[in-house]
């Protein structure tokens, strides 16, 4: 039998317990990953207690407090607050989501906080994104166009205009395609959910003029059908989008152009 294990220098120890709030009855204890690359220490999971009574609902709330005025060297990224800019994205309670938008009463007992998984870490909560984003622009998220463009804007149908819902809501945060198993294993190569939801969301779109271009850079064995329909990425999508079934008609697509 194979025996698996992490090195050890990547094994998670237990790290620093800060003291907890004075006179605070509603208190809350947060478990959070840390690893600052400097110190050529393991990573380790640090213990902070929040007074509830003096935090605001959201989880990112929290780690804004801690931050601010429990532990300044805590590291995350953060920006709109409002779930539009994808940015707070992390592992919270096992589930990958937006920590601006997910609730402090939506994670039972202690709250387990860790970067996307399977994702290089730059620091504590933080992933290195910069394979995602390549693979993202590796689609062509932009209007290609081949006729002369028209004097002032190209005109959409309704019904054109509504095949794009559930598709131009995506934030890019990441949290889909670092839920899936298979871009886990082959996120060198595969594209992984949110490029491909963002590929289709331009493949039919009306405007574009390079879908057949579109379609032959997909038809690799790797880059497109690698998914094998797990699903993980429609249930964790913290927008309530569905990246599957995004995948599912791109690959139709394939096989009607060949009939």
């Amino acid at each position: 039998m194979v025996e698996l294990a992490l090195p050890k220098n990547s094994r998670i120890t237990t790290g620093k317990t800060w003291p907890r709030p004075l006179n605070a009855t509603n208190v809350r204890t947060f478990k959070i990953y840390r690893w600052d690359p400097d110190t050529g220490e393991n990573p380790r999971l640090d213990t902070y207690f929040v007074n509830m009574d003096e935090c605001g609902p959201m989880v990112l709330d929290a780690l804004i407090k801690i931050k601010n005025e429990i532990d300044p060297t805590l590291t995350f990224r953060r920006s709109c607050r409002e779930g539009i800019c994808g940015s707070c994205a992390m592992n919270i309670g096992g589930i990958n989501t937006l920590a601006c938008i997910y609730g402090l009463d939506e994670v039972k007992g202690d709250v387990a906080i860790y970067p996307l998984p399977h994702m290089p870490v730059v620091k504590d909560l933080i992933p290195d994104l910069t394979h995602f984003y390549a693979q993202h622009a590796s689609i062509m998220p932009w209007l290609e166009t081949k006729t002369n463009r028209p004097a002032k804007e190209w005109r959409q149908s309704i019904e054109d205009r509504k095949k794009l819902d559930g598709l131009y809501e995506c934030v890019m945060c990441a949290s889909c395609s670092t839920s899936c198993p298979s871009y886990w294993w082959n996120g060198d190569r595969y594209l992984g959910p949110a490029a491909l939801l963002h590929a289709y969301r331009w493949i039919i779109d009306s405007r574009d003029e390079a879908t057949g271009e579109r379609l032959d850079q997909l038809e690799d064995p790797f880059k497109l059908y690698r998914c094998h329909t797990i699903m993980n990425c429609t249930k964790t999508c913290p927008k309530g989008l569905n990246p599957a079934k995004s995948i599912a008609e791109i690959k139709k697509m394939m096989i009607e152009r060949r009939v």
